[in-house]
This record gives C-alpha cells, sequence and structure tokens, in this order.
C-alpha cells in the first residue's frame, strides 16, 4: 500500500530549520511572555501619537519592534503546526500567537485615526524637526489616503479585537481539510491501493490509467460532498465577515475594500475578466488538444490535470530538481543565484509530504528570521516549478529586509506574485533550451501551458466566483450549497466548453483554501501576467532590465503596487501585459501541436 510516512520517518536534511528561530518551546514562551507584556508600552501613547516629532517617531519606532516580535512568534508557532495540523500542542500555540497578534493589532488601532488628524503640510514640518520621520513618509502618505475609510480609535479597536472572529473561518476550514478529513484509498492497475490526500490528488489524476482516475476523483469529490453543508456555511460566513467589515469601514463593497488595500483600482480587476474572456478560445483550444492527444471522444473533468504528453512525466529527484533551478536564475545575475542556492543548502526548505502536514506549499519566515518554504514535493516537474516559485517569494522577502525598513517590508500580494512567477518563466526557458531529451521538453512546454491554464485563467476563474458570492451576499441572497455549487459549475462549463462538466465538478470550490482570503487569488493572474512581460524583457535587453527588475524587488511596498511595477518595466493599469502573455499561450499552444502532427 502506498502511503505517507510519518515525519520523523523524513530525513532530517530535507526537512526546514525552525530551531534557526527558537532553539526550543521553552524560548519561544520566554520570547511571547516578552512581547506580551511591551504590548502594554504601546497602548500608554494613546492620545499622544501626534503631540510632537519625537512623540510620533517613538510610537511608530515602538509599534513596528512590538510588530516584528509578534510576527516571528506567530510564524514559529504556525510553522511548527504546519509540520503536523494534527498536534494538539502546536494548534494550541498558534492559538495562543494569533490571540496575541490580535491584541497587538488591537493595541496599535489608535495610531491611524490619531494620524489622520494630521494635514500633510502638518506631518512635513514634524520631518523638518525630526528627520528619521522620513522614513515613515510613504505609510504617513498610505494612512491619510485611507482616512474616510478608517473609523474612531474606539472602533478601530473593537475590528482589531474581532479580527479573531471574523477570521475564524479560514481556520475552521483549515482544520476540517487537513485534520479531520480523510479521503478513501483507490486500487490502481497493478492492484496497489493508493491513498488519496490533500497533495496528491491533482498529482494522482494525472496517471495514465483513466479509469483509475476516474476513481480517484470521484472517491475524492465524494468525501467533500459528506461535508458540503459544513463547508458552505463555512464560506457563507466568511463571505459575510467580509461583507459586514467593509460596510463597517464606508465601502459599498467588499471587492472595493479588498482592492483599496494595496491601493489597486477595481478596473485592474475588471480589465483582467474581460480581457481573459475576450481569450477563452484558446483554452477552448487547449482542452480540445488535451483530447485529442489522449484520444478520448470527450474531456472529462478527470482527464483535465492529465498533461498532453499523455503521461505522468519522468520522476524527478529533488535535488535534480532543485539544481535545475539554481541554473535558470542565472539572467537574474550571479549574487541571486548564488544566495538561493546558499539557501537551499541551508535547510530553508520542508521538502516532503509528511502525515498530518500542511498541504500546498508556502513560503514563510519573518524580516528576523531566515526564508522558509513549505514544500510537499512528489517527484515530478510541478514540483520542481511550485520550488521555483516559493523561492522567488523568498528572495524578494531577502531583498527587501536588506534594503528596506520593517514598515515597508510586507509587500502586497500584487506584486508578490510576479517575483514568484519570474522564476518560473525562467525555468521554463532555461530547460528548452538545455535539456536535449525530446520527451523532457515535452513534459516542460506543456508544464508552461498547465501553468497559464491553471494560474492565469482558473485563478481568474476563481477570482469571478467570488466577486459573484460576495455580490449575492450584498444582495441579500442566501449563499445555500446548492447556490455556490450552480454558481461555480456555470462558470465551469463557460471556461471549459468543449469539456463534460459533472455534477462533482460543481463542488470544487469547497476544496479552495484561497477563498478564505477575500479577492486575493486575482492577483495569481496579474502576477504571470506581468511576470511573462519582465522575463521577455530579461532575455531580451539582459542586465540592464534584471537590475531594474532587482531593484523592484528591493523596494518592497515602498511604493503603491502599480508604482512598483513600472520600475520593472510593466504598466498592469492595462491590459498589454495580460494580452502578451495570452499571446505567448498561443505560441505555445502551436508549438506543441506541431509536435503532436
Amino acid at each position: 500500500m502506498s502511503s505517507v510516512p510519518d515525519r520523523s520517518e523524513v530525513d532530517e536534511e530535507y526537512t526546514w530549520d525552525l530551531e534557526s528561530i527558537y532553539a526550543t518551546d521553552d524560548d519561544w514562551e520566554a520570547a511571547y511572555e516578552a512581547v506580551a507584556e511591551r504590548v502594554a508600552d504601546l497602548e500608554a501613547y494613546e492620545g499622544q501619537t501626534t503631540a510632537d516629532a519625537e512623540t510620533l517617531l517613538s510610537v511608530l519606532e515602538l509599534r513596528d519592534e512590538i510588530m516584528r516580535e509578534v510576527s516571528t512568534v506567530a510564524a514559529y508557532a504556525r510553522m511548527r503546526r504546519d509540520e503536523d495540523t494534527t498536534d494538539q500542542h502546536y494548534q494550541a500555540l498558534t492559538a495562543r500567537a494569533q490571540s496575541l497578534a490580535a491584541d497587538a493589532q488591537s493595541a496599535a488601532s489608535f495610531i491611524d485615526p490619531e494620524l489622520q488628524e494630521l494635514t500633510r503640510e502638518e506631518f512635513d514640518a514634524m520631518i523638518e524637526e525630526e528627520s528619521e520621520l522620513e522614513t515613515y513618509d510613504h505609510y504617513v502618505d498610505d494612512v491619510l489616503r485611507m482616512k474616510p475609510h478608517t473609523r474612531s480609535a474606539e472602533v478601530e479597536a473593537l475590528l482589531a479585537d474581532l479580527s479573531e472572529v471574523t477570521g475564524a473561518t479560514g481556520e475552521v476550514y483549515t482544520m476540517l481539510s487537513n485534520a479531520d478529513m480523510s479521503f478513501p484509498t483507490v486500487e490502481d492497475s497493478e492492484g496497489e491501493a493508493v491513498e488519496i490526500t490533500q497533495s496528491n490528488f491533482t498529482n494522482l489524476l494525472k496517471r495514465p490509467d483513466r479509469d483509475f482516475r476516474k476513481r480517484v476523483y470521484e472517491n475524492y469529490f465524494d468525501e467533500w460532498e459528506l461535508v458540503r453543508n459544513t463547508v458552505a456555511a463555512s464560506y457563507k460566513n466568511s463571505v459575510k465577515a467580509d461583507v459586514k467589515t467593509a460596510q463597517a469601514r464606508n465601502y459599498d463593497t467588499a471587492r472595493e475594500a479588498a482592492l483599496d488595500g494595496p491601493n489597486v483600482p477595481v478596473d485592474v480587476y475588471d480589465t483582467l475578466v474581460d480581457t481573459v474572456h475576450d481569450n477563452l478560445d484558446k483554452l477552448h483550444r487547449h482542452a480540445d488538444l488535451k483530447r485529442q492527444a489522449l484520444d478520448v471522444e470527450e474531456l472529462q473533468m478527470w482527464d483535465l490535470y492529465m498533461p498532453l504528453t499523455g503521461d505522468e512525466g519522468p520522476d524527478l529527484e529533488y535535488d535534480q530538481a532543485a539544481e535545475y533551478v539554481v541554473d535558470a536564475l542565472a539572467p537574474l545575475g550571479e549574487e541571486y543565484q548564488s544566495r538561493v542556492a546558499e539557501g537551499l543548502d541551508s535547510q530553508w526548505v520542508d521538502v516532503y509530504e509528511n502525515e498530518g502536514k500542511q498541504s500546498g506549499a508556502y513560503s514563510g519566515g519573518t524580516y528576523d528570521t531566515q526564508p522558509f518554504i513549505l514544500l510537499n514535493y512528489q517527484q515530478d516537474i510541478a514540483s520542481m516549478y511550485t520550488l521555483a516559485h516559493e523561492l522567488g517569494h523568498s528572495m524578494h522577502s531577502e531583498l527587501t529586509k536588506e534594503e528596506q525598513p520593517y514598515v515597508y517590508s510586507s509587500y502586497e500580494i500584487f506584486v508578490a506574485e510576479v517575483a514568484s512567477t519570474v522564476n518560473e518563466a525562467l525555468l521554463t526557458n532555461h530547460l528548452l533550451e538545455t535539456v536535449d531529451d525530446p520527451e523532457f521538453r515535452k513534459h516542460v512546454l506543456n508544464e508552461f501551458l498547465e501553468r497559464v491554464r491553471s494560474t492565469l485563467y482558473r485563478q481568474t476563474l476563481f477570482a469571478e466566483f467570488e466577486h459573484e458570492a460576495h455580490r449575492l451576499e450584498e444582495d441579500g441572497e442566501p449563499l445555500t450549497a446548492d447556490r455556490l455549487d450552480d454558481l461555480y459549475r456555470g462558470l465551469k462549463e463557460e471556461y471549459y466548453e468543449p469539456a463534460a462538466i459533472d455534477d462533482r465538478i460543481a463542488r470544487e470550490w469547497m476544496r479552495i483554501p484561497h477563498f478564505y482570503r477575500a479577492f486575493y487569488v486575482y492577483q495569481y493572474a496579474t502576477g504571470i501576467s506581468a511576470a511573462l512581460a519582465i522575463v521577455d524583457d530579461v532575455l531580451e535587453r539582459g542586465q540592464p532590465a534584471a537590475k531594474d527588475y532587482l531593484e523592484f524587488l528591493r523596494r518592497g511596498s515602498r511604493e503603491y503596487p502599480l508604482e512598483l511595477l513600472r520600475i520593472a518595466g510593466v504598466d498592469m493599469s492595462s491590459s498589454d501585459p495580460i494580452d502578451r502573455a495570452l499571446e505567448t499561450y498561443g505560441e505555445r499552444l502551436d508549438e506543441f501541436e506541431s509536435l503532436l502532427d
């Protein structure tokens, strides 16, 4: 029987080094207690924030020091929990850290409303008195921009206190999907029982045995059917929390509130959706090409993840994948490339799936730690691309914290997904240029097409789903499980017109954890569009373009996202980067079609 190992069975070389943060849990406890005591120090400044330039600087610096410490305490607890989501001890530490973070946010909640009592001219005068306030120039500009949507100090404190509650549905969903839910085993063509997990589900749908894929697909979604009302209630309340919070901040819609945080115009969202809809013919062509490659009469939903090559693809050991990734980053310069290699040798990455481990992948760490990357590596090309993706995030963080103060270190997701996808695109280019094996090259080309399908098209579909779900809630319409199924199925039929849409795929929305971070996923689609434009420029112009891109990474959040991307030569206020990305997608489809012919 194929089984997932216990964490104790994973070689330490392939686990992350959380001891570099706190050597023991006792050290974590000491750090927790120390920063918890400092929270009261911040509360003592309430009502005095703008008394004079010296006081303002003291308040902002103290706030940043506390938040730095809290973020490290919280990151350690969460990553320990993610090693085994069934571990009650680390669940408890994570809950305590989340409460501490909420307390710290509540304690600091008076700062922005009090800052908004200033005019821009008054703040400029304070800079004249205290030059170190210059550091906070963009931050204050952002705070003043948000004045129409910032409530009184009392209301802001209440909203901060409630953040733990309003975010609870995501925590409930995480526990349900990763700790409590279990999936059946399915017998493969050789009679071996294969365990279905959250991490390996899509990988199992890449196996050549079509009947096996169908049984995996049906068994997986039948388990979700058993909890559909629970998940629907969870998501409904998550949407409701988004809507009520937006209303509390004087926004017309939850989408407007979400996009206004990073100062991204709603038009950018709509331009993405409109441009993708104008190019659905390319996705339909990809689906039909897949049907031809698989030699089936009708493409079913359990065929969707199958590569155009018709098989799973070559096994790819992690060490070889890491080598490919490092080599691919040469166009960004020797320093960037060598730092990635050093990080891979320094236990940045928790590589393999283990029993109870958080599914998926992410890049973590804080301003005061090394990067940490969670993977569930599956010995395939897709996992290699995931490694490249998360390393992009990690290097973005590394370059930002070297150049920017803490206040500008937490860059917006809108730009973060550019850094990750640039690495993916460079990897594709490198492999197509250097690997001679024709079968491997076909799989790389297929991976590129699948990345565009799943990142640009699929995430835009998700973006439409959550936009409509929030609109329904705002219009007072009930978000039942049936209504959410119908909404999702309608979008799936539009996006995948040539394929057969069955009842089970209507439940796919239930397995998407990103929906608990409202209006997050569209940034994957804008990110890949910007990234492909940047890589085209780097490969065409060389080091001058690479220098511009690295400067963009080093700027962190010191400017607004659209301004930052202009440093890298991309204008996301227009459809041009999206059109260019979809044009490249069409050209790659042509290339693969010629290989099939």
